[in-house]
């Protein structure tokens, strides 16, 4: 299939670019700069630009199958308020329903939504406002995200990660809508592997799974 990678330069982004030519798909990923891109593949086409550039993601968006959005504001940020994830994706919800391409797996955070329930009180009420202020920061903005995907026209999946592990792939991801048995981590290569799988797999059409391993 032809595919394109919002955020293919980052921690997330390049196991998921990876993954996605292993599996053959030709995927166009669009980069501030390719400087950034470690590696070229047959399959690869590499665009620079700005995602918040109406244009350029319009033109990306011609004649593909499905989009990828994982973007990220670079690791834990500033941890300053930001809108760029929300405000990239409007973008993105508005140009692919412009040109038809209908499928769109879009990575979220084990605390967006109504994921929030999932985790423990003292995380919700001491831990993420006090001592992990960064992160409240990102989930603020996945929280304007989620609904401009949910809201859209698309054939939408959002996946909400836990912590993301540079480890080897344990093979074992599990996905919960209600989040019976999620753990703390997932390993790149998993996550990586259940969000390419979600472009061919309904499974979780129009739901947003909390994955682990």
């Amino acid at each position: 299939m032809k595919i394109v990678i919002f955020g293919a330069s980052g921690f997330s982004g390049r196991a998921i670019l990876k993954e996605a030519l292993a599996q053959n798909h030709q995927v166009t990923i669009l980069v501030r700069s390719n400087v950034g891109v470690a590696f070229r593949d047959k399959n690869l086409k590499v665009v620079e630009g700005n995602v918040l550039d109406k244009e350029i993601v319009n033109q990306i968006l011609h004649d593909q199958d499905a989009v990828i959005q994982c973007l990220g504001v670079g690791g834990k940020g500033d941890g300053k308020p930001t809108t760029f994830i929300s405000d990239a994706t409007k973008i993105i919800v508005e140009e692919m329903e412009k040109n038809k391409v209908k499928k769109l797996i879009a990575m979220s955070n084990v605390g967006a939504g109504n994921s929030i329930a999932f985790q423990p009180w003292i995380f919700n009420k001491i831990i993420l406002p006090y001592f992990m202020k960064w992160l409240k920061v990102i989930i603020d903005d996945k929280n304007k995200m989620e609904p401009i995907i949910m809201n859209s026209r698309l054939d939408w999946t959002i996946v909400r990660c836990p912590n993301i592990v540079d480890k080897p792939m344990k093979g074992n991801c599990k996905a919960t809508l209600d989040g019976k048995g999620l753990k703390l981590s997932v390993t790149l290569g998993d996550m990586a592997a259940f969000m390419i799988n979600q472009i061919t797999d309904n499974t979780f059409l129009k739901q947003a799974p909390s994955i682990s391993n």
